[in-house]
């Protein structure tokens, strides 16, 4: 007597999965390509957050007419926190930020952070740190800026959009995420950068 057999052909066609119990992929997969796929977005946000922070560097120092008006660049003499920390107009810091604009300290501190950031990022080495630092100069700008407030000390409207979440948050959040899944792994220098002694030695270096 014959054994019905089932009709039912599987398609071939089976959903990406990113849980970690299933089976090994197989180089080529649907999960292998998803995967490096993944790595490939994190990479792509990390390398344009560099760039974020780098052209604020340049911008400032060359004073290419954006941001920084031609002429007002740092090689010119000018001082690039000075602008934004002299014209902060709310918030509990702001007598505190007027006193350390024109600082050189200021500029200085400022100036290599947007570098050492931007150059981290866009090489995908010492993300932990990059994320502390950088989430401290955002949090900072935050204050500066102040979006809980919905008038200036002069009684103007701040023309705040939001009084708590900015661009400034959010910068820290994909600054941290990027640290957490070693986005410098893909498409950057992060695995040559964990094998070195004083790396493996101090993990926040990673």
């Amino acid at each position: 007597m014959a054994v019905p057999q089932s009709t039912h052909r599987s398609s071939g066609f089976r959903l990406p999965s990113f849980r970690r119990g299933d089976a090994v992929s197989v180089p080529g997969s649907v999960e292998a390509g998803a995967l490096t796929a993944r790595a490939c977005v994190f990479a792509s946000a990390r390398v344009l957050m560099g760039f974020v922070f780098l052209w604020a560097f340049l911008d400032k120092t060359f004073g290419f007419g954006y941001a920084t008006a031609s002429g007002k660049g740092w090689v010119d003499g000018g001082a690039p926190a000075e602008g934004f920390l002299g014209h902060v107009a709310v918030g509990p810091m702001e007598s505190t930020f007027h006193t350390w604009a024109g600082a050189a300290w200021a500029d200085w501190l400022f100036m290599l952070g947007l570098l050492g950031i931007g150059l981290a990022l866009t090489a995908g080495v010492a993300l932990r740190a990059v994320a502390v630092a950088g989430s401290v100069m955002m949090a900072l700008m935050w204050v500066a800026e102040w979006p809980p407030a919905k008038h200036l000390s002069d009684g103007s409207a701040s023309m705040s959009t939001n009084p708590f979440v900015d661009y400034h948050l959010v910068y820290a959040v994909v600054l941290i995420v990027l640290a957490v899944v070693s986005a410098g792994d893909a498409l950057g220098l992060g695995r040559w950068w964990a094998r070195l002694p004083v790396v493996r030695d101090h993990t926040w270096l990673r």
